[in-house]
């Protein structure tokens, strides 16, 4: 069973998102990153050499940060409401 159910993804766009089919918003895209980070940081906690999955959490780290960058020119109070929500540090 996968960590990211198609269940989980509807919680995660409907917490953050507009609705469940809210897929495309920056606030739900930069949940739906946070969540596999989070999971892909205790992957490598225990499994130090994995450099691939190390490369793609980097890679989404960085898109994650774009998606925020473009969040607080288009909408600061969005922007401070997601950061807010979902404990990021910025």
């Amino acid at each position: 069973m996968s960590y990211l159910s198609a269940e989980k993804k509807q919680e995660l766009f409907g917490q953050y998102g507009k609705s469940n089919t809210d897929t495309g918003s920056p606030e739900s895209q930069i949940a739906l990153f946070s969540y596999r980070i989070a999971h892909l940081t205790e992957h490598l906690k225990k499994n130090k050499h994995d450099f691939g999955t190390q490369r793609a959490m980097l890679r989404m780290i960085g898109k994650r940060r774009k998606l925020l960058e473009y969040l607080k020119q288009v909408d600061i109070e969005r922007y401070r409401a997601i950061v807010k929500a979902l404990n990021l540090r910025k």
